[in-house]
């Protein structure tokens, strides 16, 4: 498993709890035309890889 972070860590934001995952491309957010994520989102979106494995021997990603 290799998780690719968003283009850019929100760091400031909190967590919304909705997000994309994505396989090799950039997840982008159609509004903004950003990739982006919370540190939040992003740490949830990694510990339920890790109880509930989906992505094994693959990238993957995350954005709004």
């Amino acid at each position: 498993m290799f998780f690719s972070p968003a283009g850019q860590f929100d760091e400031k934001d909190a967590r919304i709890g909705k997000f994309r995952l994505g396989k090799d491309d950039l997840v982008v957010d159609a509004a903004t035309g950003t990739s982006h994520i919370s540190v939040e989102d992003y740490a949830v979106a990694m510990v339920d890889e890790l109880e509930k494995p989906a992505h094994h021997k693959e990238r993957f990603t995350i954005g709004y």
